[in-house]
């Protein structure tokens, strides 16, 4: 089952944060509080939305989706762009993922949006194969850039970078 989420569900999509972190091989980079998701996901201007993903049988949490409007000037409508899509390892294979992107496409379509864009890790196989499976193609002729920390610092201040 797949719903959309609740102030309540924050701890849980904290702690799926965390063990994506894990996964992806980066769990210092995961800096986010429950406080900060809460404010992104249910404050006075939500900047994102979330999924939960729950178990058929005990209703327990298993996965989530986090995802925010992008625009694409090219097409002049908005689209979904997926930030974090996690299923918990003991839950994977039962259709989680694919119910969560479902739900997203269908969000899509009903609303008017023309893509559903997101990244994965290149040494994610088993995650390309499931993505590729449904359909989706690799975007490779673009390379992401992030400023992040002191390089978005200095820029910020009108130093230039180095």
């Amino acid at each position: 089952m797949i719903r959309t989420a609740t102030p309540a569900d924050v701890p849980v999509i904290h702690t799926l944060v965390r063990e994506l972190a894990e996964y992806e091989k980066a769990p210092e980079e995961a800096k986010a509080t429950p406080e900060q998701l809460h404010e992104a996901l249910f404050g006075e201007r939500p900047a994102a939305y979330a999924h939960i993903a729950e178990d058929d049988t005990t209703g327990e949490p298993v996965g989530f989706a986090l995802w925010f409007l992008n625009f694409s000037t090219w097409r002049g409508v908005h689209g979904i762009y997926l930030e974090d899509l996690y299923v918990r390892p003991t839950a994977r294979g039962a259709g989680h993922g694919k119910a969560l992107l479902t739900e997203l496409a269908r969000i899509c379509v009903e609303r008017g949006y023309q893509r559903l864009e997101w990244s994965v890790l290149d040494w994610n196989a088993p995650s390309i194969a499931f993505y590729e499976a449904l359909g989706a193609r690799p975007q490779d002729e673009w390379t992401v850039y992030r400023l992040t920390d002191g390089a978005l610092a200095e820029l910020g201040a009108g130093r230039q970078g180095r």
